[in-house]
């Protein structure tokens, strides 16, 4: 065993792992001794995935089809218990882009549960099935794929409502296992990949910027977004024992970019005892909410 063998005796689960972001991390895991279980939709994809790990002396199995089926995130944890001993990480990179022009105003209902389906009910089916086996041996640490999307300046509406979904869920995660000492955590990560490459990517951002949407500097570092392999360090770092004490974050990478995004907290426009006043006027809650000055609506 070498001296970067921190994960050796640990088992994975690496979701979405056939290409971009999900095979980077893949290599990341096996490359620090843990076996990987690799799970992607495409069958052959995973094989050869799985080939690209065990050729350089990697562990690793493969499960093919989509973790939006339970029977399928239900396998891939047994999997990895069954073959490598536990499962003490999961890591969820599975997801599909928002179609080419799709905001509230046209998305069909058929791709707003596509969207759901392949970045929040793969991350819920997932942790529901890795997290009482990870309670029961305790330890684990769980890592799910956020975008800085989630905020809404891309627009969309599946995308966006999944990857917020995932932020909250792995916050609920974190604070319900955490006596158990089980982790997780969130990466918004920015990487090239096959959702952020491409004539239909590049067209989509620079509508985006053409419609004021995105600033110059946004525009600009979605168009040169920097390999996986940068963004990859980050989830083997929160895989890894040097973060046992770190939960409950979520986190935002690329290239050589790494930064946390705090937990809001509301910011008070006005306050009064609803003991003995009157509830806010319409004129009140304007003062404090749409006029110039929201200090006026303070009492």
């Amino acid at each position: 065993m070498s001296g970067n063998q921190t994960l050796w005796g640990r088992g994975a689960v690496v979701v979405g792992a056939t290409s971009g972001i999900g095979y980077a991390v893949a290599h990341a895991l096996a490359g620090h001794g843990a076996g990987v279980v690799v799970n992607g939709r495409n069958a052959p994809a995973v094989e050869r995935t799985v080939n690209s790990l065990t050729l350089a002396g990697h562990r690793a199995i493969g499960v093919a089809g989509s973790a939006a089926d339970e029977s399928t995130a239900t396998e891939l944890v047994d999997t990895c218990v069954r073959t490598f001993g536990a499962v003490d990480v999961l890591v969820n990179c599975a997801g599909i882009a928002e179609p080419a022009g799709s905001s509230i105003l046209d998305v069909s209902t058929r791709d707003w549960r596509a969207l759901l389906d392949s970045h929040l009910t793969t991350t819920f089916n997932t942790c529901r099935a890795a997290a009482p086996k990870m309670v029961a041996q305790g330890r684990g640490s769980i890592i799910n794929t956020s975008s800085f999307a989630y905020l809404g300046d891309y627009g969309g509406t599946g995308y966006a409502a999944g990857k917020g979904a995932v932020n909250s869920l792995t916050l609920a995660i974190a604070a319900e296992l955490a006596e158990h000492k089980v982790r997780a955590n969130v990466v918004c990560p920015g990487a090239k990949t096959r959702l952020s490459s491409g004539f239909a990517y590049e067209a989509k951002i620079m509508e985006l910027y053409r419609r004021g949407m995105l600033d110059e500097i946004s525009k600009d570092a979605a168009l040169d977004a920097p390999p996986a392999d940068y963004v990859a360090q980050l989830y083997l770092y929160l895989a890894g024992t040097a973060a046992e004490r770190v939960t409950g974050q979520i986190f935002v990478a690329a290239g050589g970019f790494v930064g946390r995004y705090d937990r809001p907290s509301p910011t008070i426009l006005g306050f009064r005892d609803h003991n003995d006043t009157p509830p806010w006027t319409q004129d009140e809650l304007h003062r404090m909410i749409g006029g110039r000055d929201a200090e006026a609506g303070r009492q």
